[in-house]
């Protein structure tokens, strides 16, 4: 089988959960602790050996492209005055040449639609989808877990990342349905026997929602290029899985760690808490002030 060598990052979305602070800055730059949304997700593709970073952007969205990029007057400034840890952070943290690509979104047709825009660019090979409202805190990560699970496979495969929810809460993902007693095993690709996207509860086959984590055989770009608009009147990854698994295996990977929605406000504000508390140079000092806050 082909490796994973490509991720695709769809940032094209208007993030308006979040208004007004994206107004003018897009929300995959809003930060957990000091480092941008976006670039907590890239760091956990690189960990788990992608590549070739792939961005779907929209209007405004620049800054994410300036952010993966070097900064010559500030390296200056750095260098001038002597800061050599935020050197090597800033040159830790930038791509290699020619390692991202950018395209555009032009109107917001939903995540099928976001995927299939980087069809070009990803080509006839295997692919992995991240979503950067989603973050997953654990080591190894969530994606480097997938990768491991798909590279035992024997044959072409579609990866799914899972992760248990409330029954009163199915109907606001996509949900699946796997082998019987086959969701305990943490890191273990299981395979999937139905996919639905947000179900009443008396429809959901299982509590195992979608997280935000895909690999992808390159055949679903031909399904979406066709694909019909369904929930939200947007054109749904989950549809076009659907028709996808009559042909090809998907397998569901409950991985290890804790995901954080970052899309809520909720999830973005717990999900500073938890990344700060795993800082050793914050974590005393704040919980000495969330003890003082909580009384």
């Amino acid at each position: 089988m082909k490796p994973i060598r490509k991720a695709i990052f769809p940032v094209a979305g208007l993030g308006t959960r979040f208004l007004p602070a994206t107004k003018a800055m897009p929300k995959e730059m809003l930060t957990v602790v000091d480092r941008p949304l976006i670039q907590h997700v890239v760091d956990e593709a690189r960990e788990a050996g992608i590549e070739h970073l792939i961005f779907v952007t929209g209007r405004n969205k620049s800054v994410i492209e300036d952010h993966f990029d070097r900064q010559f007057e500030l390296e200056v400034t750095l260098k001038e005055r002597h800061k050599k840890s935020e050197l090597k952070l800033l040159d830790q943290d930038t791509p290699a040449a020619g390692t991202t690509s950018f395209t555009r979104q032009q109107s917001p047709l939903g995540l099928g639609h976001a995927v299939w825009c980087a069809r070009e660019i990803v080509g006839n090979e295997p692919f992995a989808v991240v979503l950067p409202d989603v973050l997953v805190q654990n080591e190894p990560g969530c994606l480097a877990q997938m990768v491991a699970a798909y590279n035992k496979q024997k044959s072409r495969a579609n990866l799914i990342a899972v992760e248990e929810v409330p029954m009163d809460r199915v109907h606001m993902y996509g949900i699946v349905g796997v082998e019987k007693d086959s969701g305990k095993n943490a890191g273990k690709a299981v395979a999937i026997t139905k996919m639905v996207e947000k179900p009443k509860r008396e429809d959901a086959p299982s509590n195992l929602s979608i997280t935000g984590r895909y690999i992808l055989q390159p055949e679903i770009f031909g399904i979406l290029e066709n694909q019909q608009t369904g929930a939200g009147g947007e054109i749904q990854l989950t549809d076009a899985m659907i028709a996808l698994a009559k042909t090809q295996p998907f397998y569901a990977v409950k991985f290890e760690g804790r995901s954080f929605d970052c899309g809520s406000k909720l999830g973005f504000l717990t999900a500073n808490v938890a990344y700060a508390l795993k800082r050793k140079d914050i974590a005393p000092e704040l919980r000495e002030e969330l003890k003082q806050l909580l009384g």
